[in-house]
């Protein structure tokens, strides 16, 4: 029969595990809150309410599925900052669910590009590509998450080890060519205040981890 102290060893252990109580009903919270977007295209494609999809229900689509990739990738971005300046190491546990909804999103953006506005018509997309660079940029954008997503179950955490923190350093790059892909696709009509709102974010996230970075390296050099 185990002691008293074993017993509250395996408690200890499972509790360091599991994370605090309020985890489990966090994540299923955010999950639904986070299909807020999909729902709302959906419920104004059904009802037609405040205008619906607007006139360009293809456009209306893409740029809201687009921004809804960016929002994600900011959130996801801004996980580990939070976690280090507020001590809620709990907060780990949502970055992996959140990147996810970024990369589903980016999924729908590309779909609604490539079905509904070309319609598969591959001639007509490199035609695109030639006049509008920023898709190139895109599609960059788009190609990098695929592996972010594959290798995000903990069993390939496990697998790939040290090597799956390198290969997911891929979402800074990621982020920037999202912002770049964004500024040039407003560019065309010099409308340029959403840009940088998001490019301030995604430059104040990525410097915040400059910082961290050189300041660690410091002091492993001090000690």
């Amino acid at each position: 029969m185990p002691s008293a102290s074993q017993i509250k060893g395996t408690r200890a252990t499972v509790s360091v595990q599991s994370g605090p109580r309020w985890v489990v009903p966090a994540k299923v919270a955010v999950f639904v809150l986070m299909l807020y977007p999909l729902a709302r295209l959906i419920v104004l494609g059904m009802t037609g309410v405040n205008g619906g999809l607007s006139a360009n229900p293809i456009e209306f689509i893409t740029r809201s599925t687009g921004r809804w990739t960016l929002v994600y990738l900011c959130i996801t971005l801004a996980i580990t900052p939070v976690r280090r300046m507020t001590g809620i190491t709990a907060l780990a546990r949502f970055r992996r669910m959140i990147g996810l909804y970024a990369f589903f999103f980016a999924v729908l953006h590309f779909t609604t590009y490539i079905w509904f506005d070309k319609w598969f018509d591959v001639a007509e997309m490199l035609k695109d590509i030639g006049k509008r660079p920023f898709i190139t940029v895109g599609f960059a954008a788009f190609v990098l998450l695929i592996p972010l997503a594959v290798t995000s179950p903990k069993a390939m955490v496990r697998k790939l080890g040290r090597r799956w923190q390198t290969l997911h350093r891929a979402i800074y790059l990621i982020a920037a060519l999202a912002i770049l892909h964004f500024w040039w696709m407003k560019a065309g009509k010099h409308d340029f205040e959403q840009p940088k709102i998001y490019g301030a974010i995604v430059i104040a996230l990525l410097g915040w981890r400059v910082i961290a970075w050189c300041r660690t390296r410091a002091a492993r050099r001090r000690a």
